[in-house]
Parts: structure tokens; sequence; C-alpha cells
């Protein structure tokens, strides 16, 4: 055995003819480390370069990186909300104030922001509207949460009073609801006038709110119970201004490629019977899998003769069939489009299927896919049939269909980006007309449901006992963040009109009051036909707190990207693949190995 003769601390030291080990008197056992942990292996459980993070700095940054993303959507909100140019990587240009769109265009990478992105999309799909209101909550629920997450408190704590929370919210919401059952089918026109108008107003095509609004109601009531959204046509015409956009309750399509004969058709008929083909009507010479030997060169001219007497046999029972229209869906050539003129039939061809169908739906015909043994009753009809000029372009335009199962929506206006977002604002408009016609409930919109819903939380926190009263206070308070947005996005004094708005709740004299944009005071929303359905709402407050909900709920994120070395690699081997036999096989012809 040896000893320290110095002052540093002594370590076990084994003599090498004594199987027995001692120690050394001068030994400090507190600071040497013990014998296992010097010789345990390191666990290796996940790839080199995999990234984790994890515990409450983990958590708080998907706090922020959530509250990020609702900071670029924060100022479309409201009828004053500003829109954003959003410029892909291919060089396309969008304009959009709405929040499912730029959440899309927005390409995000942080997995736990992607959630608000989601949530946007599926409130899209849900209800059509409400959007950036979704991501707004749902980021204003996590800051709210945040103070408690770095103070300590379990995440699940939390989770379950924002649980709690919701339903009493979503209660409270089916409470103040007003039903529009039950009424005629002008009041109710009206009612879904005001909902469409409401959400047009923060739109880029607010400025004519109301023409639009009841264009979308009269299109969503042409559809009937239908819930195929596909059954409206939403047709985009550059030129013009948006007050010549028209509705045409039937079907209307652009002109389609015509040939030759075209212009001696007539372009407008009267009760017109309708018929829809999927097949060409053109002139084919029999080219694929088909041979034929003549003995004789005068017999050619008789199949010649065949070629064309099979299309004229086509175009004979069309014709015999009293449709004055035919459609199809693949192309009518020259000769056929001449043969229908001279018998005043109009014809087109290469006719999208989406119009196809929707014109079979509206004129109650059936696609047919083949010209023998036409019926009446595959035929459709329709009142009046014309082909008009609309703008640069020329239309095909069906109205007074007997199904009546269908509309068309023909926009106007100057810029392409512009009528893009037209469109994607009447789409909106249109499913929330729709929603209302099926829940028939709306409430006030303009910030006064949340604050109603702020006030009763409040209330209700200050019956519990315990650190839940203040997570439920910490929810209300994040429901504030609507109102309060729409003040900052018009420019007032959004800390002003909240202190009116809580005092009228408060003395329970307004549950209606809302933020006024026009004045930059408060007004009754409900007076002022300022109205939603309810299921934007209920469908906005319980995604918002599902989504926060899961992101309170993750402690550690581990990523694993693919290393660049690994890629490298990769990218060798594939070269060396290609390149290897080649080399070798031109070594191998050319020369003879020594």
């Amino acid at each position: 055995m040896t000893l320290s003769s110095s002052g540093y601390r002594s370590y076990y030291s084994l003599q090498a003819s004594s199987p027995k080990t001692t120690l050394s008197p001068q030994r400090n056992l507190l600071s040497s480390p013990p014998m296992a942990s010097m010789l345990q292996p390191q666990i290796i459980l996940l790839k080199e370069g995999t990234d984790t993070a994890q515990g409450k700095g983990q958590l708080i940054s998907n706090i922020n990186a959530c509250t990020a993303v609702a900071d670029a959507v924060r100022t479309t909100l409201g009828p004053r909300g500003m829109d954003k140019l959003v410029h892909d990587e291919k060089g396309n240009t969008t304009i959009s104030n709405d929040g499912a769109t730029i959440m899309n265009l927005l390409d995000i990478v942080h997995p736990g922001a992607k959630i608000l992105a989601d949530i946007a999309r599926s409130q899209d799909s849900e209800v059509g509207d409400g959007t950036t209101t979704v991501v707004l909550l749902a980021a204003e629920f996590l800051k709210e949460a945040k103070p408690f997450v770095e103070d300590g408190v379990h995440p699940h704590n939390l989770i379950r009073s924002y649980r709690t929370a919701s339903t009493m919210a979503l209660k409270k919401i089916e409470e103040l609801a007003v039903s529009i059952e039950g009424k005629s089918l002008e009041e109710k026109k009206q009612l879904l006038s005001k909902c469409a108008a409401t959400t047009l107003s923060s739109k880029l095509i607010g400025g004519e709110k109301e023409f639009f609004a009841s264009m979308v109601v009269d299109a969503v009531i042409a559809i009937g119970n239908d819930d195929r959204l596909n059954l409206i046509g939403i047709k985009k015409v550059p030129g013009g201004t948006m007050r010549d956009s028209f509705l045409v309750k039937g079907v209307a399509f652009k002109k389609t490629f015509s040939y030759a004969g075209f212009e001696q058709q007539p372009k407008k008929f009267l009760s017109p019977k309708i018929l829809l083909l999927n097949i060409e009507l053109e002139l084919k010479s029999e080219k694929e899998n088909a041979e034929i030997r003549l003995s004789d060169p005068l017999q050619y001219q008789s199949i010649v003769d065949a070629e064309w007497n099979i299309i004229y046999d086509k175009l004979d029972k069309c014709v015999k069939s009293g449709a004055k229209i035919v459609l199809s869906r693949l192309a009518i050539g020259d000769l056929a489009t001449q043969y229908f003129a001279d018998r005043d039939v109009f014809c087109a061809g290469r006719v999208a299927e989406e119009d196809l169908k929707r014109v079979a739906a509206a004129t109650g015909a059936a696609v047919q896919t083949t010209v023998n043994n036409i019926i009446d009753e595959v035929l459709g009809s329709c009142e009046v049939f014309e082909e008009r000029q609309v703008g640069n372009e020329r239309f095909n335009i069906f109205s007074g269909c007997p199904s009546g199962q269908t509309a068309t929506i023909v926009l106007r206006g100057g810029a392409d980006q512009f009528i893009e977002e037209a469109e994607r604002s009447l789409h909106d408009a249109i499913m929330i007309v729709r929603r209302a016609l099926k829940n028939s409930t709306v409430v006030p919109g303009g910030g006064a449901i949340d604050m109603e819903i702020s006030k009763y939380l409040r209330q209700h926190a200050r019956t519990i006992a315990g650190k839940s009263q203040l997570f439920i206070n910490a929810y209300a308070k994040a429901l504030e963040v609507i109102p309060r947005q729409l003040c900052d996005n018009a420019g007032f004094d959004a800390t002003d009109v909240l202190n009116k708005l809580r005092q009228k709740h408060a003395s329970g004299e307004g549950p209606n009051y809302g933020v006024d944009i026009n004045t930059g005071g408060i007004a009754d929303s409900f007076a002022n036909f300022v109205w939603e359905p309810a299921v934007v709402k209920i469908n906005a407050i319980n995604a918002a707190t599902e989504a926060a909900c899961l992101i309170l709920s993750v402690d550690e994120t581990v990523k694993n990207p693919k290393s660049e070395s690994a890629q490298g690699e990769a990218a060798a081997s594939a070269m060396a693949g290609r390149g290897g036999p080649a080399m070798r096989g031109r070594g191998g012809r050319g020369m003879r190995r020594r």
C-alpha cells in the first residue's frame, strides 16, 4: 500500500502482491468520487444531434411562440382591422385579413405554435368565421397563465380551472343567445342579412356589406337544405366595380372554347330542353388497335363513309331528342358545332365537371354517356338561357331553374388580389348564414358577449376558496382581449372604453353592450344589428381553451433533426452508386487488366 506524502487527497491504491485492498488513513472520504459512479457507463438514449428541451423554461418558450403568432394576426380583427400582404416563395401575392388564410400562408415551423394554425383551420372549416378570434383567445389564455407557471404553479391546476371556466362560459352563451326560429321567411332573411353584414364588416368589401349580405342570404336560401357548398358557385371577372357583381339563381359559367360555326348558333332560348353528355362529338379516324386490309381500293371510300355516318348518327340522335342546348364534358368538334348551328341548337364542349354537376342539379337533367335511347326524363329545363357579355368574358347563364338547388355569384372588381379576397370574404359570409340557418341562435357582437362572460366568471371566482379563484379570474381577464383589440385596431382608447363596458355590464343594465366602432364609445350591439351566430363564439371558446390546455400540458420537446453528416454520406453513396458501375464497365470493355 502507498500513502500520499503531500497535502493532496489520497485515493485507493492497490499493492501488486496483496489481493486485499486497504484504505489509506489520510484519504478524504467526502471529496473522492465513489467507485460505482466512476465505473458506471454513460447511457445514450437518443441519436447524436437530438435537441431536447424540458421543464418550466420549455413551457414558457412555447407560450412566447404562441404569443408571437397571435401578434401577426392581432391587427386584422374587427371592422377597422388592417390587411396583411403575404408574398410566398413562388412569387404569389395574397392580400387578406382572414385569420385562417394568413395562418396557412405563414408556414409556421415552431411545433407548439403550429397548434394555433390548426385551430384557425378547424374554426374556418367548422363555422367559417372567427378565425382571428380563436387565435387571439388561445394566445391570451396562455399569456395570462404565464405568470402562474413562472411562480411554480403546476400546469394541471391551471388546465383544470380553465376547463371549468370554459364549461361555464358555454352555458352562459346558451342562456344569452336569442333564437330566430319560428319567424317568417322575410323576417328570417333580414336577421340572416344582419349576421352576414357583421361578418363582412371586417373584410375588404366591408364598404358594400349590405349589398353583398343580401346576395349571400339569397344564394344560401336558394340551395335550401342541401349541405354541399359547391352548389353555390363564385365566378370572378376582373373589371368594373363591386356594385357590378350580381347573383344568378341558377348556373353561370364562362363560355368554353368554341369552333367555327359557333357564331351562327342562337344565343337565347325560352324554356329550352337541356341535354348533358359525357362523350366526344368529333370526327375520329380509328388509329389505335385497328388494322384494315383491303383487296380493292374502291372499298376505302366505304370505310371513310362509315366514319362519317357514325358521327352524323350521334348528332342526329341529339337533335331528335328535342334538346335545344347540348353541353358536354368532352370536346364538341367543328363538324358538330356547324351541324347544331344549322338546326338552331346551342352547344358547348369541354364544360368543367363542377359546372356540369351544378347544371344537372339545377335543371334536373342527368349526364348521359351515350346518345342512344335519350328519353324526356333525362333532359333538363330552365325558364331562360342566354349568353351574356360580362366584362371581357362571355357567360352562359341558366336562370329560372325548376329545382332551384343552386346559385352563382359573379364577382366584379379591379385587381385580381382584390377579387380573390372578396371571394374569401363571401365564403366566410356564406358559411355564417348556413350555420345561422341550422342553429338559429344569435348573440350580440362587438365584444359584448365576451364582456358579459368575463363579468359572470369574475363573480363566480369570488365564491371559490383556493388558487382556482386566481386562475378563473385570469381566464375572465383573457376574454377581454376581443373588445380591447377592437378598440386598438380602430384607434380608440382601449382602457377608457373597457372601463365603460365593465361598469355597464357590472350594473346589470346592458349585457348586450359592446364597442361602438363608429363613435369610439359603447353601444347596444343588438340594437345596432351587430349579431353573430352563437355557434361561432361557442366553437371559438372551445377550440381556444383546448389549444391552451394542450400547450400547457407539454413540458418537454424532443427534436431530432437529420444530421448534416448523415445527409452528406447519403448523397455521396448515391453518387457512388450511379458512377461506380459505369466506370467499371468502361474499364472492363476498353482495356485488358495486366
